[in-house]
């Protein structure tokens, strides 16, 4: 089987959330025996059924941090995943401030959902895990959610690195090499910056550094789509070198000898 994901949304941020100019349900990733989603914001489920996937059969929910685009969804997804909370199945990766809480953040998932997985963890980076033959390691984020993590995918074909939310920070550099396919959380555009988000210069910086066979920018703020998405991955492209497209939603990727997206 051919390593997959789908972008079940392509927007961040509290205005582009609230008006859903872009839809906001994260990531989904086939591999091998593994059903992943990645921050689950608000209308992932219905993104999901939009698209022809059954929730029931997620066996893996990766939460990076605890701001609303990107666990909302999370409790109805569980309940999903085990079965109308029948049966004790899968597992819950996420923050501290998803699971237990921080000062000022979460916590996001009640007790309840939390005991009906069969895996749950707050995580950390360095952490690591194998499910289904996917590798896990979860790496670091700079946000406001000072708990707030990314998360690196060891699939049957490369490694998938999803940033998520964070600020620019030399760290990044060695957390996210040797990615075939490097995913960014983009929030605003060229020359246009705001605390904790990486813009698209920060995104060229990462993308020239650790040259992924592929850079996919998502998670777009206001600015970032009245200033034309496409133009701002061109920009990167032409800036680094690297194949870099702009995530459209319901944008599959597939990972094979090649990189295909559609």
């Amino acid at each position: 089987m051919t390593t997959k994901m789908i972008f079940l949304g392509t927007g961040g941020g509290r205005f582009v959330t609230i008006d859903q100019a872009r839809a906001t349900g994260g990531i989904y990733v086939f591999d091998r025996k593994s059903r992943i989603h990645m921050d689950p914001g608000p209308g992932a489920l219905v993104k999901m059924h939009q698209y022809g996937i059954n929730p029931a059969d997620t066996n893996v929910i990766l939460v990076s941090h605890c701001h609303p685009d990107h666990y909302i969804d999370t409790e109805i997804l569980v309940e999903a995943m085990t079965e109308g909370c029948t049966r004790k199945r899968g597992t819950l990766l996420a923050s501290k401030s998803i699971l237990e809480g921080i000062p000022d953040h979460g916590p996001a998932v009640s007790k309840y959902h939390r005991g009906r997985v069969d895996f749950c963890r707050v995580v950390k980076p360095g952490d690591s895990f194998d499910i289904g033959g996917t590798g896990i390691e979860v790496i670091p984020a700079f946000h406001s959610d000072s708990s707030g993590v990314g998360f690196r995918l060891r699939t049957n074909d490369g490694e998938i690195v999803w940033g998520s939310d964070t600020r620019l920070s030399d760290e990044l550099f060695s957390a996210y090499k040797c990615a075939r396919v490097l995913i960014l959380s983009v929030t605003t555009p060229l020359r246009v910056r705001i605390p904790f988000h990486l813009n698209t210069e920060d995104a060229a910086k990462i993308t020239e550094i650790c040259h992924p066979e592929l850079c996919i920018i998502t998670h777009f703020g206001v600015r970032m789509l009245k200033n034309g998405v496409a133009e701002q991955a061109r920009w990167i492209q032409d800036r680094t070198g690297i194949r870099t497209v702009a995530a459209r939603d319901g944008m599959v990727v597939g990972m094979g000898k090649n990189i295909i997206v559609k």
